[in-house]
């Protein structure tokens, strides 16, 4: 993956200090993520280079956008593409682990939104960083929900895009946490491969689920209407 920044349009993303490179997940569920109920408070679990927490920014009027990072490097790195960007004023970035943020926290999130590390087999390469950001024990989807149950508003909603693989085990998670499962999103690559991501949208009202589904390409560099209409506000050449 390129480390060239990344330039969207209205933002620009550097990504050269960060394991995790821009990549479809991201954009995805920046562009996918609920923000009808206007979220005051937003917080962005896991942020890399900054990009959800800068989507949220550009889709929404929410006033609070916190970040969390643990990686030293992309950190600093997120923290510059805040600063660099047209809601400086309205960004923020820490540098601490998750638990350690939920027991120092006291604020309530309106929308809490990750992107997480997903590899939980066994093999690891010899980038650590890399591997912090992509296995999950680095964050573990109990974690998650904790955080989630702890940190999100009454009314709030918490986002996320996992492997499908893992879906029946995170709505499970959330369930027995109090969290229900109000909207999904199953993605194919094109139509003839088998559904690789969830998204998936939880809160504290038990509310009718609605299901979706979307294929990203019919063919190599085709993109589906669906595809374009939910990320044209963002990449450059939709």
């Amino acid at each position: 993956m390129s480390s060239l920044p990344f330039k969207f349009k209205e933002f620009t993303v550097h990504q050269d200090r960060c394991a995790m490179k821009i990549g479809t997940d991201g954009v995805l569920l920046g562009a996918w993520a609920s923000i009808d109920h206007n979220p005051f408070s937003v917080l962005d679990i896991g942020a890399g280079t900054g990009i959800l927490s800068l989507m949220i920014a550009q889709r929404s009027h929410a006033e609070n956008i916190e970040a969390l990072e643990i990686d030293a490097e992309a950190y600093e790195q997120c923290s510059e593409n805040f600063e660099n960007s047209a809601w400086a004023d309205r960004l923020f970035c820490y540098h601490a682990s998750l638990l350690e943020f939920v027991e120092e926290i006291e604020d309530e999130f309106d929308l809490i939104i990750c992107n997480p590390p997903f590899y939980s087999e066994d093999y690891k390469t010899d980038n650590k960083t890399r591997d912090l950001a992509r296995f999950n024990d680095a964050m573990p989807f109990k974690h998650l929900i904790f955080a989630a149950v702890n940190l999100l508003s009454e009314t709030g909603v918490f986002s996320v895009i996992i492997p499908y693989k893992e879906e029946a085990n995170i709505i499970d998670l959330a369930s027995n946490a109090g969290l229900f499962l109000n909207r999904s999103l199953h993605v194919k690559g094109n139509p003839d491969t088998e559904i690789k991501r969830s998204l998936l949208e939880f809160s504290f009202q038990n509310t009718a689920k609605q299901t979706s589904n979307l294929i990203i390409e019919t063919s190599r560099h085709q993109y589906t209407e669906d595809y374009i209409n939910l990320t044209k506000d963002f990449y450059l050449k939709m």
